[in-house]
C-alpha cells in the first residue's frame, strides 16, 4: 500500500529536518550515525543515512522504537542517551526525537547514534598515559580472546582520529601489516575477527594483508 502524500507541513518540517541531519552528520563525523525516518512508511522508513555504522541502507525499516511512535502519539518524543546495539554487537548510545505535526501525530524521527568503540579506545588510553606505574604490562595473545585483536585494532583506528569501519584502504592495509608484523594474525580466527570488527569480508581482509 503507497504512503499517503506529505502535507505541505510536513514537507516543510521534513525538509528542515533533512538539512538539520545533514549538518549534524557533517560535523560528528565519523563517530555518530544520523538517521532521518520517514514513520509514515514503516516498511521503508529510512530516507536519509550519514555516517553509516549500522550497515542499514535508505529503503529498511522503521526499528522497534519507531514502530511504538507510529502506535502512539503519547510515545515520548525525546529519548536522549539510551544504550543500544549494533547488529554485529557493537556497543552504541542513542538518541531519537520523533517529529510530530500540528495534529498531534508522529511522522517522522531524528535518531543518533553513537559507536562507542572509538571513546573505549580513547579512554584506555587516557588511562594507560596517565599511568605512573613503572611496571610494563604485557599484552596478552590468548588465541581465545579475541578481544586482543579487536583492542589493536581500535587503538590503530584512535591513533587516526577515526573508527574502525571508516578506515580507508590505504590504512586497513597498514593496518594489516602491523597486525601481521605484531603476530596478531596467527591467533585463531583472526581474519573472520579483523573483518568483523572492520565490517569488510573475509575476501578482502586477506587481499589488504598480503
Amino acid at each position: 500500500m503507497a504512503k499517503a502524500k506529505l502535507t505541505d507541513e510536513q514537507q516543510i518540517i521534513l525538509d528542515q529536518v533533512k538539512q538539520i541531519a545533514d549538518g549534524l552528520g557533517q560535523t560528528l563525523a565519523p563517530f555518530v550515525e544520523v538517521v532521518v525516518h520517514d514513520l509514515r512508511s514503516p516498511k521503508h522508513a529510512i530516507m536519509a543515512i550519514h555516517n553509516n555504522l549500522s550497515g542499514r541502507n535508505v529503503g529498511d525499516p522503521a526499528t522497534t522504537l519507531g514502530l511504538a511512535r507510529i502506535a502512539d502519539d503519547d510515545y515520548p518524543q525525546i529519548l536522549a542517551n539510551y544504550p543500544n546495539e549494533f547488529a554485529d554487537g557493537r556497543r552504541a548510545k542513542s538518541t531519537s526525537i520523533g517529529i510530530k505535526g500540528s495534529d498531534g501525530h508522529y511522522f517522522a524521527a531524528l535518531c543518533l547514534n553513537v559507536d562507542l568503540t572509538l571513546f573505549k579506545g580513547f579512554n584506555s588510553m587516557m588511562e594507560q598515559f596517565a599511568t605512573v606505574c613503572s611496571e610494563q604490562v604485557a599484552e596478552s595473545l590468548d588465541p581465545a580472546n579475541s578481544d586482543a585483536v579487536r583492542a589493536r585494532i581500535d587503538r590503530f583506528a584512535v591513533a587516526l582520529a577515526t573508527t574502525p569501519r571508516s578506515l580507508k584502504t590505504s590504512q586497513r592495509r597498514e593496518l594489516m601489516q602491523q597486525l601481521k608484523t605484531e603476530g596478531f594474525l596467527e591467533i585463531r580466527r583472526s581474519m573472520e575477527i579483523v573483518a568483523q570488527h572492520l565490517g569488510i569480508s573475509r575476501a578482502t581482509a586477506y587481499n589488504d594483508a598480503k
